[in-house]
């Protein structure tokens, strides 16, 4: 190798200085986005497994939880919302089997139970979600509780046989919500004799 051919070579083989500092530059920011992108997809992966298991408790309620409200009650007075609530406050399970029928397309009060059932879970997946504080959903939806101290006993079988997410929402609010708890256990009182008689 010549003189001119070895100057050559070692100036390739030479980094720069300047270039050496833009290169480590975009190195370490492309560590730190590196390492915020997986701070940030943590932090998701942590709220989603907070809403789904804890929920976002709302700790004050204001004008729009009453807006909510009002609109929920609204809701309840439709016709035929009317027809499933009165069919649906009949409804007296004594066994799992009973409890299951209605939860059948062929059983006469099935429209009825999705029709409730679904409204007072998305109800109470607003107060889960911290959409509305719990204790003002509580205070103004104890129908729905009503029918979750009526399918309790039964909820441990079915969840393992039929539906892992039935009811989720308003278990959620019996243990988050002092309101929905002293709710529900007056309704567990009222309707345990009339469940086992």
């Amino acid at each position: 190798m010549g003189k001119h051919e070895h100057k050559q070579h070692k100036h390739k083989n030479e980094s720069d200085p300047a270039q050496a500092r833009v290169v480590g530059k975009h190195e370490s920011k492309d560590a730190k986005d590196k390492s915020k992108g997986k701070r940030k997809h943590k932090e998701r992966e942590e709220d989603s497994k907070s809403s789904h298991s804890h929920g976002r408790i709302k700790e004050r309620a204001d004008h729009h939880d009453a807006q909510i409200v009002l609109e929920l009650y609204d809701l309840r007075r439709e016709a035929v919302m009317r027809q499933s609530r009165d069919a649906l406050m009949k409804f007296l399970p004594n066994s799992y089997d009973e409890f299951l029928a209605i939860t059948q397309p062929s059983h006469p009060d099935n429209a009825a139970f999705r029709q409730v059932s679904s409204y007072f879970e998305m109800a109470y997946g607003f107060a889960r979600h911290g959409i509305v504080q719990p204790d003002v959903l509580a205070e103004s939806t104890g129908e729905g509780l009503i029918l979750f101290v009526k399918v309790q006993p039964f909820l441990e079988r079915f969840r393992a046989e039929v539906s892992p997410t039935a009811f989720r929402n308003a278990e959620w609010l019996v243990e988050h919500s002092a309101s929905a708890r002293q709710r529900y256990e007056l309704f567990k009182r009222r309707y345990e004799r009339p469940l086992r008689t």
